[in-house]
């Protein structure tokens, strides 16, 4: 198990693989000085555009958080855009690239995780619609602009023609970037194969130079000069992305850009493998006269064998924290620290500490993502939530109550024991799930975790004993076995009649029966030896834990045994005495 320490790996000169190229000569090393650290200080309007091609996931969740911070913090407003035109792709393609229920889980899942969108597909807004698969006509319509102002052209070369590029220049070892075949093109002459029904593709014509832009993470970034028609190994080498495919459909780069503009969007925080598009964005919002957001290219998360979380591969989905019982705001808590920085003394938020906390500190570099800490801050947030009782700490014993009543009434399940505490009526074991849980709050984490650690006490038959004889071995005073007044425990504690059988009542019997142990242990020792009453404790204490509990860890021992009853307790009391009988012949019997 790594120390807490170890969780988030960073390496501050870390680029990925995909942005190495454009990022290693393009970042200019000025230091954090350039950095924006404040908010902006008028209202912000972000946006999270995710695609239903999977479910949400850790990395993705984080990437909405952000967003949602800096409007919230500022004032402004957080909207929620589905980047669906793979949708209309062929119902073949589309088949592969979608999930069905992936958009129906997105509004779900955002909402479980209280990040509520202000505009949306579902709740609509003044710049919708918010789905693309519904503004396809305003990104033909700012394609075309494109196309009359010179700064994008049609590319009439067939699919065979690019896919022979692109493998010739893969021999080569080089980028699949177009040659430029119908970049020259009379405009006349590409009207009229336009009009009779050719196929073409609308792609921007990059210019020599990328703009410079201010990233809030990484500073200062832009492309050094180079010539417009550069040569690799006899081969010229242009960007000139596809705006508008053949069916008609936009690509990523112009509608997203299209969107943000009609959306206003303000800022824009997003993985750093995007990075490398933006010159390609803010090239799109040069031509189109538009002033482009502010960008913050945030790192990575990775597993522990540093590979890229991918949400087709479902990992991290995010419902797979919410039905284990972790606390929607442990998991954001959980996400903001990867790469973001504070200097508060605490790591532990809540959704509010983190709006009112909240600044452009973001850190450079990917983050490795290990389970430790959100199990530090889900103890955390359980803790509050059980001493502050209320909404929160019911929904933490219903859902506890539920996992119990899951174990032990599932058909399937063949479990030795099935004998639980049925007796109890629903109200009866939902206040004894409370009563465990405010003595053991601090620990809590998930409600099956709640039933392994503390199942001892929703069984009416006992469990197995484990590792029994190294408990026994431990149990011995100095000068003389403990055993045989063991027999004391078990008589006193049957004189607490039912009607007294109360955590005070059992705790001062168990120090009478400690006094009465030492005295009895003392009288068949010699003078010279001192008994140690600390061990006596801890002895007379670990044989109640070990019969009551089956040596598990919970609540004090007499406030466990007033929670399991006197007859539940003094069975169990009875029946690791048999044990000890026959395993231990030569002492007495209780």
């Amino acid at each position: 198990m790594f120390l807490s320490r170890y969780l988030f790996s960073r390496n501050n000169d870390y680029i990925c693989q995909q942005c190495r190229t454009f990022s290693s000569s393009r970042i200019i090393k000025a230091g954090d000085r350039h950095l924006p650290r404040q908010l902006p200080s008028s209202p912000a309007r972000t946006r999270f555009a995710p695609s239903p091609t999977g479910y949400l996931h850790l990395g993705s969740l984080r990437t909405a958080l952000f967003n949602y911070l800096i409007a919230k913090a500022t004032g402004g407003q957080f909207l929620l855009r589905v980047e669906d035109t793979d949708t209309k792709l062929s119902a073949d393609l589309a088949k592969k690239r979608t999930v069905a229920d992936a958009e129906e889980r997105l509004y779900s899942d955002l909402k479980w995780a209280g990040l509520q969108w202000d505009e949306g597909p579902d709740i609509g807004g003044p710049y919708g619609p918010y789905k693309q698969s519904q503004r396809t006509a305003l990104y033909q319509q700012h394609a075309e602009q494109l196309l009359q102002s010179n700064h994008a052209y049609r590319c009439f070369c067939s699919s065979e023609k690019l896919n022979e590029l692109a493998q010739r220049r893969a021999k080569l070892g080089l980028p699949s970037d177009y040659d430029r075949t119908c970049e020259g093109l009379p405009v006349p002459q590409s009207d009229e194969r336009a009009s009779t029904g050719e196929a073409f593709v609308i792609r921007l014509r990059v210019p020599p130079e990328a703009p410079e832009y201010i990233d809030l993470v990484y500073g200062p970034v832009g492309k050094p000069n180079h010539s417009r028609k550069a040569y690799n190994l006899g081969e010229a080498l242009y960007e000139d992305p596809i705006l508008l495919k053949s069916n008609g459909l936009p690509t990523y780069h112009l509608a997203n850009v299209v969107d943000d503009h009609h959306m206003r969007i303000t800022h824009v925080v997003r993985a750093v493998e995007w990075m490398s598009s933006t010159p390609k964005h803010l090239t799109l919002y040069k031509a189109l006269g538009w002033k482009a957001p502010e960008f913050a290219h945030v790192g990575l998360l990775q597993d522990s064998s540093r590979q890229k979380f991918s949400k087709r591969k479902g990992d991290l989905d995010i419902r797979k924290f919410a039905d284990e019982g972790i606390f929607p705001e442990a998991l954001l808590n959980y996400v903001a620290l990867f790469g973001w920085s504070h200097t508060n003394k605490s790591d532990v938020f809540s959704l509010s500490d983190l709006t009112r906390s909240f600044d452009l500190k973001f850190t450079k570099g990917n983050t490795v993502v290990e389970p430790h800490k959100l199990i530090y801050l889900q103890k955390k947030h359980a803790a509050k939530h059980i001493s502050e009782g209320g909404r929160e700490f019911q929904i933490i014993v219903d859902r506890v109550f539920e996992a119990i009543r899951q174990e032990f009434e599932n058909p399937v399940w063949n479990h030795p024991l099935k004998s639980y505490r049925g007796h109890l009526s629903g109200d009866e074991l939902r206040s004894l799930i409370a009563s465990v849980l405010q003595y053991t709050a601090k620990n809590y984490t998930t409600p099956k975790a709640f039933f392994d650690n503390y199942k001892y006490l929703f069984y009416n038959e006992p469990l197995p004993y484990f590792g029994l004889n190294t408990k026994l071995i431990e149990m011995h005073a100095t000068c003389a076995s403990l055993w045989p007044h063991l027999r004391l425990v078990n008589s006193n504690l049957r004189q607490v009649p039912h009607e007294e059988w109360t955590d005070g009542v059992i705790n001062e019997k168990t120090q009478e029966i400690i006094s009465e142990v030492k005295f009895a242990l003392q009288r068949d020792c010699d003078e010279s030896d001192r008994i140690d009453e600390k061990a006596v404790y801890k002895s007379i204490s670990s044989y109640l834990r070990l019969a009551v509990a089956r040596g598990g860890s919970g609540p004090p021992m007499h406030t466990t045994m007033a929670l399991l009853g006197r007859e539940v307790s003094l069975k169990r009391l009875e029946e690791l005495a048999d044990s000890l009988a026959a395993q231990f012949p030569e002492q007495p019997e209780s």
